[in-house]
């Protein structure tokens, strides 16, 4: 099975503040199956580090008040094409992230508020047709 994941998951340094949120559970499915990792704010182009972004109102506000919605959605789009340029029906995304959050994001406060909501990343892959897990949900087909 190929399995789209985010890129963080599996160690690379591409976190906002430029570390990663590698995970054990994630990391073995490389042994089952062909794991494509993937950053869709680094793919957008974003730096990392980079300023912290969450969604507010729709648009992805940076931390600096600045609008970097463009930058996500590109990222959104370029996730898009790669899966289909791979044929990869699955994606287990980074829970909450402005990009890859299923069914809980930052509310925009920057205050570590969970609400209910999708990242842009995961809003389009799910549009298209993509089955999404997150790290804390693999496999169980929840959100």
């Amino acid at each position: 099975m190929k399995i789209l994941v985010s890129a963080c998951l599996l160690g690379e340094n591409c976190k906002y503040n430029g570390g990663n949120n590698f995970n054990e559970t994630i990391a073995q499915l490389q042994e089952k199956h062909e794991v494509f990792p993937f950053c869709p704010e680094v793919e957008g182009g974003l730096s990392t580090p980079r300023i912290p972004c969450e969604i507010i109102k729709g648009k992805v506000i940076g931390k600096d008040n600045k609008d970097y919605t463009e930058f996500f959605l590109k990222g959104a789009e370029k996730a898009l094409e790669y899966a289909k340029e791979h044929d990869i029906h699955i994606a287990v995304l980074k829970q909450r992230s402005p990009s890859c959050g299923y069914g809980e994001i930052y509310d925009g406060s920057f205050s570590a508020t969970v609400i209910e909501g999708m990242g842009k990343t995961a809003e389009l892959l799910e549009k298209e047709g993509i089955e999404i897990f997150t790290e804390k949900k693999c496999g169980r087909g929840e959100r």
